[in-house]
């Protein structure tokens, strides 16, 4: 098949009580990633819900050069862990033009001495606070960049369909907002006048990179899906 490119229950789980809407699982234990997939499924009425017992699985190495290539790697390993069921997982990040690109794949690293090398994410606060130290001095016209992101949807080891989206932006120097996770805080949205940290998850569904990734899959899986 062509790829496209482009109490613990989810609400959107709950919705798709009321449907006959596929469940889908994610293989994500990051609970941030988990409401962002909630808020974007919970008007189509598709079910979600965690890889069960993802945190006892042994972790993928996100060793790809590409969003897309860990998003691909990801799927297919936790796939294996579920037969027969459409798992997604998804890989995103921040590029910043006045760093060519950084952080990029390594977003969820940044802050290690190495990013490339670091085997285990660093946290939310420790990232944002070297973006802002990075962008020192950089004026506001400069400070442009995008939220990117790559999902896959696998089953039984095999990808069946790549979805891609992408978010346009300002890097602002101090944080705002106090939901979303990430770089949410940092990245303001023009069009709305509003960082991603200052909107709700159904809010942040409508405009995030992963909300148009999710939009595809969402269009995909109820049309197209095997």
């Amino acid at each position: 098949m062509p790829e496209t490119r482009g109490a613990n229950e989810w609400p959107s789980q709950r919705a798709s009580n009321k449907t006959s809407m596929k469940r889908i699982l994610i293989a994500t234990s990051n609970p941030g990633k988990l409401r962002d997939f909630a808020g974007a499924a919970a008007a189509r009425g598709i079910g979600i819900a965690p890889l069960p017992n993802i945190a006892s699985l042994p972790a993928v190495v996100e060793d790809g050069e590409t969003f897309e290539a860990n998003a691909r790697k990801k799927a297919e390993a936790y796939s294996r862990c579920a037969r027969g069921e459409i798992v997604l997982a998804d890989d995103s990040g921040l590029e910043v033009d006045a760093l060519e690109g950084a952080p990029g794949v390594h977003s969820a690293r940044y802050a290690a001495d190495e990013p490339h090398l670091a085997e285990t994410n660093t946290e939310d606060e420790a990232n944002n606070a070297k973006l802002i130290r990075q962008l020192k001095g950089v004026p506001p016209e400069k400070r442009t960049g995008r939220f990117v992101c790559s999902i896959a949807a696998a089953r039984d080891g095999r990808t069946l369909a790549v979805f891609c989206g992408k978010a346009e932006g300002v890097i602002l120097d101090q944080p705002r907002g106090n939901n979303g996770f990430g770089y949410d805080p940092l990245f303001y949205f023009p069009q709305i006048k509003k960082t991603f940290a200052e909107l709700s998850s159904e809010e942040k569904a409508q405009f995030s990179h992963r909300g148009a990734a999710f939009r595809q899959f969402l269009q995909w899986c109820t049309t197209a899906a095997p």
